[in-house]
């Protein structure tokens, strides 16, 4: 054998080594996907072990939505007398007082109403000062006619008196007894001023003065002026919204949870909330005050009609009602309309 041939044969046999030292193609691939499979099930523990833990520590204790918004019952200021303006001391995003001038009307028709009621109840209490002194007249002329009667009436069997002169007589009495008794019928059970006809001159008197304090328009609540929609000269109707003050420290927030949120939701769980207005730098803290007694479809003005064609169902969403801290809110005030997120614990 020559050195060449011994050479090759040797190199050959290196090689074949080498292959026998090395793992098949296979079985790195085995032991590859080993690891891969491995660590997909570690990924897909810890996965499931973190889903699991956020629903013990956080789902199953905490319900979050952020689509809530601030609401407030407003107070819509109308005139409850008509006239014309005469002065509107406030605008458009005033805060102002309960009990504050919003608005002034002429007064001038409601000076002269009140003028003229006061001089009928004067004249009433009069008229029926005069059916009491009219009752002592009438009584003293029934006594006089009674006595006079009787009088005569003794005197009649002996012939004394003639039977004209009694008939006279007992007509006279009994005239007497019926003008006391419609005396006393304009009088029974009352005085002066508790009579009907005085009552109800005063009461006239006393509508003509509220009439008078109704030309000034006051402030219901605290709040803040909005829609403002009258104007100085303008003549207003009784009933007619002028107005709307917003009590901006009664504020509450209606979040729409979905329904399958609810099953644990109760009134007097506590709340936190934050909003778009102020972001991280102010969270507010209310209680459940209650849960709407329909899904806000229920009270669509034309309500999703499920019995007919094809169905789609949709989660719907029933709002639940979250009164806020006004401590809070004396801070951080809140308008109506901003939106909030709200999380509620159920844990409580």
């Amino acid at each position: 054998m020559t050195s060449a041939e011994t050479t090759i044969e040797s190199k050959g046999d290196e090689a074949a080594d080498r292959l026998k030292a090395a793992p098949p193609i296979e079985k790195r691939k085995r032991r590859l996907r080993g690891w891969l499979f491995t660590a997909l099930f570690l990924v897909v523990a810890a996965a499931a072990g973190a889903a699991a833990a956020r629903w013990y520590f956080v789902s199953s204790k905490f319900v979050s939505t952020d689509n809530a918004y601030v609401g407030v019952s407003s107070a819509v200021v109308t005139p409850l007398t008509s006239g014309a303006v005469s002065g509107v001391p406030v605008h458009d995003t005033q805060t102002v007082k309960q009990g504050d001038v919003l608005a002034t009307i002429d007064p001038q028709d409601a000076k002269l109403a009140v003028a003229q009621a006061d001089a009928a109840f004067g004249l009433a209490v009069r008229r029926v000062q005069g059916y009491f002194a009219n009752l002592a007249a009438r009584q003293a002329d029934y006594e006089r006619a009674k006595l006079d009667y009787e009088r005569r009436a003794k005197l009649g069997n002996s012939g004394a008196v003639s039977g004209d002169e009694l008939t006279a007589a007992k007509n006279n009495f009994e005239s007497a007894a019926a003008a006391l008794d419609g005396a006393k019928a304009l009088t029974a059970g009352v005085d002066v001023m508790t009579h009907p006809e005085v009552l109800a001159a005063k009461t006239a008197l006393d509508v003509a003065k509220l009439n008078l304090d109704r030309t000034v328009i006051r402030a219901p609540v605290d709040g803040v002026v909005a829609q403002l929609q009258v104007q100085l000269g303008q003549r207003v109707q009784a009933g007619a919204p002028v107005m709307t003050i917003v009590p901006i420290a009664d504020v509450y927030v209606d979040a729409n949870f979905k329904e399958d949120q609810l099953g644990a939701v109760r009134p007097g769980q506590p709340a936190t909330l934050t909003s778009d207005f102020y972001g991280s730098s102010a969270t507010f803290h209310g209680v459940v005050a209650g849960v709407a007694g329909g899904a806000g479809a229920a009270f669509a003005v034309i309500p999703a009609q499920n019995a007919t064609g094809n169905w789609i169902k949709v989660v719907q969403r029933v709002p639940v009602r979250i009164a806020l801290n006004r401590d809070e809110l004396k801070d951080h005030p809140l308008r109506v309309g901003l939106s909030m997120s709200v999380v509620i614990d159920l844990s409580k």
